[in-house]
């Protein structure tokens, strides 16, 4: 099957050409051959997608023959590509490789078929630039037309990623492309449900979209709370995530925080949702609230974006020195605990920030999830769902 762009013309002897190539190729991954339309040559791109992840990755790809050899433009067989990006090319492949993908013709072809050729493991050999397919002269476009053009195939691009479940792209530079949820549209998934929401099921871990907000409004949060000198500590799975990687657990969807019941009053935006009863804004877009699970907080992302921090407000519970709350969720790590734990309290690296933490980490945790929790990783209900399963 050859699927060729609008505006290409036939060129004696190349489709011929291609299919010899394809039929010879030795490295039994080279599943399509590639020839550029006009004067443009495509960029040869590694490709890497991580599906848990929902993330493509690219790279610089190595140029070599089809035996192995290192070369430039002039080598004789082409470059060995995991993607092709920039310009149009004719592509030529086997019908039964174009319909055993679950999007054989989805547009725009060449992202298409890059990234779900990528997906599997393909390879497409590019034909050096000597072997193109001429293009027909188009008379020239209006700025207006231009654009308009422009835009389609933006909107075009933005429908596939979505539909394939792509929301980063990082770029041979190093830059990124987000391609999901922002400040002014909803989070990503729906209703967590038994701890579980509903990208685990699927087999996915958290959006990389949402972990980026969630970072952003974790660090907003504690910067406040330190500003405001409440005492405060990371807990739960926030913790779990902090001292085994740093950084939130890929597949985790909040952020969970502990402080001091009587420190409340001491953060502006926590005193005014307690004396107003409803929501606050506060100048940077986050939205401060009770929860309406119980009596705790909870920080959104924005107004649109409900991906949020929860602040669990603890206190000593009389005639004890264990440290209690009001709520309690039913969750494993849901349990009182020593107030000599976080008195003083100690730091840990999390999401840039060296944030407050537990003066030992590793009893707290061992305390709330069992011993060998910090090297054994396991999904928040493996009666659901269990991380083997995944990795």
């Amino acid at each position: 099957v050859a699927l060729v762009p609008d505006g290409a013309r036939a060129a004696p002897g190349l489709l011929r050409r291609m299919r010899d190539v394809l039929e010879a190729a030795s490295d039994g991954a080279v599943r399509a051959v590639a020839a550029a339309v006009g004067r443009r040559r495509p960029r040869c791109l590694s490709a890497e997608v991580d599906v848990k992840a929902w993330t493509v990755r690219y790279g610089h790809a190595d140029r070599h023959d089809d035996n192995g050899d290192h070369h430039d433009d002039g080598g004789h067989q082409g470059d060995l590509c995991g993607a092709l990006d920039g310009a149009p090319a004719v592509l030529l492949l086997r019908a039964r490789d174009l319909f055993a993908l679950p999007f054989p013709l989805a547009r725009p072809v060449l992202t298409s078929l890059s990234l779900q050729a990528a997906a599997r493991g393909w390879r497409l050999l590019l034909l050096p630039a000597a072997a193109s397919f001429p293009s027909g002269p188009r008379p020239p476009l209006s700025p207006h037309a231009l654009w308009r053009a422009q835009s389609s195939s933006d909107a075009q691009r933005r429908a596939l990623l979505e539909r394939f479940g792509v929301k980063l792209e990082v770029l041979p530079d190093g830059s990124r492309r987000w391609h999901g949820c922002a400040k002014d549209t909803p989070r990503c998934f729906g209703t967590v449900r038994r701890q579980t929401p509903e990208y685990l099921l699927a087999g996915r871990w958290t959006p990389p979209c949402c972990l980026r907000a969630l970072r952003a409004t974790a660090r907003h949060v504690l910067e406040q709370l330190e500003t405001s000198g409440i005492r405060h500590w990371l807990e739960g799975g926030t913790l779990l995530g902090a001292v085994r990687l740093g950084d939130i657990i890929p597949w985790d969807y909040d952020v969970d925080v502990g402080l001091y019941l009587e420190d409340v009053p001491k953060c502006p935006w926590l005193a005014q949702v307690v004396a107003s009863g409803g929501p606050v804004e506060d100048p940077q877009g986050f939205l401060w609230e009770k929860a309406a699970e119980g009596e705790f907080f909870r920080v959104h992302f924005s107004r649109a974006n409900r991906l949020h921090v929860d602040l669990w407000p603890f206190y000593v519970r009389p005639g004890t020195a264990l440290l209690t709350k009001d709520t309690w969720l039913g969750h494993r790590q849901d349990v009182e605990f020593p107030e000599s734990l976080v008195a003083p309290l100690g730091t840990v690296p999390f999401a840039g920030l060296a944030a407050k933490a537990p003066n030992d980490p590793r009893a707290f945790l061992e305390l709330k999830f069992g011993p060998g929790a910090i090297e054994n990783p396991e999904y928040p209900n493996p009666g659901l769902r269990r991380l083997a399963q995944d990795v």
